[in-house]
């Protein structure tokens, strides 16, 4: 058996756990004003004259405001000197408890096109005849073809790009939630791997990662939570069936939390009771290229690098090429923050220039469909020296916790 691997029970590890929440710093106003400003200045460069947040992660990025999405839009306007919350008029007290970052109101009435006062307040404040409104990536289309709509004087283009640059570099600030994120799910992972006994259910797992988290001191349960055994390792993002852990199965569990708004994310696989010989080549590859890609990781070089990086590796073991599995069959990284799944992507064709500040995953999973899986994800970071791990990685398979 792997150390730090079963021996214990979900009571005994809940009672071990303790929060460190007091420890985190939220972003603060001064943050965010800073934020505000930088998009700002991006907008001036591209001719923008506003920015349209819907209820995102964006929105809660650049002005704090957390909202939930739903049918009624609720958002915010940027404009090269202003700032507007638009919500319906019976949530302008609500919305006014949330802010953190002082703005104007554009509120609407149930019976009304809440649309149409974004357009507006767009039309009100630009000094141009036909002004270029950019729109948050992540709002929903009936919400875009509803501003689109509003008004014909107004141009409506893609924001994503501008957002994805101010977002994609994270500040000092950013990198420590981060860290702090990550630490407390590795340790719930170690907990986790305690509890693990044959005959567990996958969803009693489930169970304890929400709980764990909760008492670790993030924001709330688990965000996601793929426990997987046996056979069903080999598919990246789980099967639609529970199942219970039998002796000799690979245990891969994927799982992340927030912590004042930043993302958790890592993955851990190890075998429950004696690795085959085909179990320990295959994790040891997995190893090689999650370091391959690690090592990629240059200031200059482009985002597609480490991607590359863990496919020659696994090649070279005699899988793939490609996407071909048994192989990798998907990209190897994604970036983190505010949404678990973010710019940069390290992924093949993306020529970006990988810079200090950006942070993202390293999983060059390795899937053999009918068999099993294995997926090592931590994250790492650029300093200005370059890469570091936010989370230190497994050692062997015999040790996958380092203990």
């Amino acid at each position: 058996m792997a150390s730090g691997v079963g021996g214990s029970t979900a009571e005994k590890e809940r009672l071990k756990l303790t929060s460190n929440r007091d420890q985190a710093t939220p972003i603060g106003i001064e943050e965010h004003l800073l934020r505000i400003n930088k998009i700002r200045g991006l907008m001036v460069e591209r001719g923008i004259e506003a920015v349209y947040l819907d209820a995102t992660t964006s929105l809660r990025y650049f002005t704090g405001l957390y909202c939930y999405p739903s049918e009624r839009l609720h958002g915010a306007i940027i404009s090269a000197d202003e700032l507007f919350y638009v919500c319906p008029a019976f949530e302008e007290e609500k919305t006014k408890a949330g802010m953190i970052v002082e703005g104007d109101f554009v509120l609407w009435q149930e019976h009304e096109n809440p649309a149409a006062a974004v357009a507006d307040c767009v039309l009100k404040i630009s000094s141009i005849n036909n002004p270029t409104l950019a729109i948050d990536d992540q709002t929903p289309f009936f919400t875009v073809d509803g501003l689109q709509k509003a008004s014909t004087k107004i141009k409506v283009i893609n924001g994503g790009s501008l957002i994805a640059e101010c977002r994609r570099i994270k500040s000092e600030n950013e990198l420590t939630l981060l860290k702090q994120a990550k630490a407390i799910t590795l340790n719930v992972h170690q907990a986790v791997a305690r509890i693990l006994q044959e005959g567990i259910d996958t969803r009693e797992v489930q169970d304890f990662l929400d709980d764990a988290h909760i008492a670790s001191g993030m924001d709330g349960r688990s965000t996601f939570k793929i426990v997987l055994f046996g056979e069903p390792t080999a598919y990246p993002h789980g099967v639609p069936y529970p199942q219970a852990l039998k002796e000799g199965d690979m245990v891969l569990i994927d799982t992340g939390a927030t912590l004042h708004g930043y993302h958790s994310d890592i993955t851990r696989s190890y075998v429950f009771g004696e690795p085959t010989n085909r179990q320990r080549e295959i994790w040891e590859l997995e190893q090689a290229a999650q370091l391959a890609a690690f090592n990629a990781v240059q200031i200059g070089a482009p985002c597609s690098a480490p991607d590359a990086a863990a496919r020659q590796v696994i090649e070279a073991g005699g899988l793939g090429p490609g996407y071909k599995v048994p192989g990798l069959p998907h990209r190897t990284g994604h970036g983190v923050g505010m949404d678990v799944h973010e710019h940069p992507y390290i992924v093949q064709g993306n020529d970006l220039p990988l810079a200090p500040g950006m942070c993202f995953s390293i999983e060059p999973m390795i899937c053999s469909y009918g068999e099993f899986g294995v997926r090592l994800e931590d994250h790492a970071y650029i300093s200005e020296q370059g890469p570091r791990w936010f989370t230190e990685p497994s050692g062997s398979m015999d040790k996958p916790f380092n203990d």
